[in-house]
């Protein structure tokens, strides 16, 4: 009996092996185990059937989601990103760090919940990580500069908090974090090494700070619903290649760079925030912006005619006085634009005729300027209901040019 006792484990082990090298084919016994484990951690949410085919008495390469090369796992999507919600529940088990082979891992949105397992940082094969939408808690890995083939992070739309990693591998291109609870600075002295970095998405968090050099390669940025501060151009100068710029929500202030209009911008939103100045596009630029919002700030002056091209254009509470240019007139007119928000500023006129046919898709707002509006359009509710401005008001800003006005151009 002795004898059958010391041969037991190593007949016991042998048995395991041979069972999981017969049922998984050729797949590696760790990252079958792995797999096994990351069923055990997680369970479809009720609705959803994503582990109806997770059978081990069969070959785990034919699992919805499992994606082998040879004998190794190289991507997993857990989930079914058709199926959309409910998705899955539960944990995101730590040995996922041991399927070293893996390129790609996402989970589609769902509550699973937990940490983000720190094994993550042992994939040197990761390229891809998408965990967004879910309910994951606690910080980013610090290590995750370890990733060094790391191309996308996205863990948006999670309750993430602490701060961001003082470094990220520089094969990074897409960066997205928004909607979580990150506080603190933004490294920039380690994303301005990141030197293929195109979108950097970091909406809705708590972060602050001033925002110094970032990589030129950037074409998407968004930090909106944050405290950030200090001036724009203290990072924009840079950042030519842009198509999509979101600093709405924030306290910048300073002046608008007069450059940023030249950008091949798609959509450039910087409202609510301590803008000041005039804004004066540069004249030998013809502007392609499709949407501009520069609306709730503390810009003052005439509107430049330059704007006239812009489809989408929200000057709306801001401290604009003058006329409004003819071109917009004529651009309204003919459908070339589709909003045109100038209410609660300092506007004194407008040649339109109350009789001009504004298109029914056509959004024009004017009240609450120092002038009496020549057509009556649908504003939005938060306007208000008052036409015109109080005369007192218009007088003080004629006699300090807007600058110096104490009204802040309307309700936030």
């Amino acid at each position: 009996m002795a004898r059958v006792r010391t041969t037991m484990p190593v007949l016991f082990f042998f048995v395991v092996f041979f069972v999981i090298g017969s049922v998984s084919g050729i797949l590696n016994p760790v990252d079958f185990l792995a797999l096994q484990d990351v069923r055990k951690s997680l369970a479809d949410f009720p609705g959803s059937t994503f582990f109806s085919t997770w059978d081990f008495t069969s070959d785990p390469c034919g699992f919805s989601g499992v994606f082998c090369v040879e004998d190794r796992v190289v991507a997993l999507t857990l989930g079914d990103p058709a199926a959309g919600s409910p998705g899955l529940i539960g944990r995101l088990s730590s040995s996922i760090g041991k399927m070293s082979a893996l390129t790609e891992l996402s989970l589609v949105p769902g509550r699973v919940m937990g940490s983000i397992p720190s094994s993550i940082v042992m994939l040197s094969e990761l390229r891809f990580l998408a965990l967004s939408r879910n309910f994951f808690t606690g910080i980013i890995p610090p290590s995750i500069s370890a990733l060094r083939k790391l191309r996308t992070l996205d863990i948006s739309f999670n309750q993430i908090s602490g701060v961001i990693p003082p470094s990220f591998p520089s094969s990074i291109t897409n960066l997205i974090l928004a909607h979580n609870r990150i506080e603190g600075k933004l490294p920039y002295w380690s994303l301005s090494t990141a030197t293929s970095l195109l979108r950097l998405d970091l909406k809705h968090n708590h972060l602050s700070g001033e925002i110094g050099p970032l990589p030129a390669t950037l074409q998407y940025l968004s930090v909106s619903f944050n405290n950030f501060s200090g001036s724009m151009d203290r990072f924009v100068n840079q950042l030519s290649s842009l198509h999509y710029l979101d600093l709405s929500s924030n306290k910048f202030s300073g002046v608008i760079p007069s450059y940023v209009f030249s950008f091949p911008l798609t959509s450039l939103q910087l409202q609510r925030n301590k803008f000041t100045g005039m804004v004066r596009p540069l004249p030998s630029t013809p502007m392609s912006i499709h949407t501009v919002d520069l609306s709730y700030n503390r810009l003052f002056g005439s509107i430049s005619p330059a704007f006239a091209t812009v489809k989408n254009l929200y000057l709306n509470n801001n401290k604009f006085g003058g006329k409004v240019p003819g071109s917009f007139v004529e651009k309204l007119v003919e459908n070339g634009m589709q909003v045109l928000y100038l209410q609660h500023n300092f506007l004194t006129g407008i040649r339109m005729s109350p009789m001009a046919a504004i298109p029914m898709s056509t959004e024009l707002c004017l009240q609450y300027n120092c002038m009496i509006p020549p057509v009556q359009t649908p504003c939005p509710k938060k306007s208000g209901k008052t036409k015109t401005r109080p005369t007192t008001q218009c007088t003080a800003w004629r006699t300090t040019g807007g600058a110096g006005s104490d009204d802040d151009g309307g309700d936030d």
